[in-house]
């Protein structure tokens, strides 16, 4: 995504307006620092996770958090 300073963003505004309404949007930033993001009214708006939406599909084993700890074990802790 294209990043214009604040400067360059008002003398180019008809162009770089022109580039977001046909799906370009870009970033507006002060002294490298950015400000606002401009993109076209008609974008759809990004869904929100889902969180939980693959409940009951699959499992976890019980060991989730200790599987493969001798293979790391003897990877990172020095035994040979």
């Amino acid at each position: 995504m294209q990043t214009v300073n604040i400067h360059n963003a008002k003398t180019n505004l008809s162009r770089l307006v022109d580039r977001a309404a046909k799906g370009e949007p870009f970033i507006i930033a002060k002294a490298g620092k950015p400000l606002v993001k401009v993109v076209p009214i008609d974008q759809p708006a990004s869904q929100a996770r889902r969180v939980g939406f693959m409940a009951g599909q699959f499992s976890v084993p019980d060991d989730f958090d200790r599987m493969g700890s001798e293979d790391i074990e003897q990877l990172f802790g020095g035994k040979a």
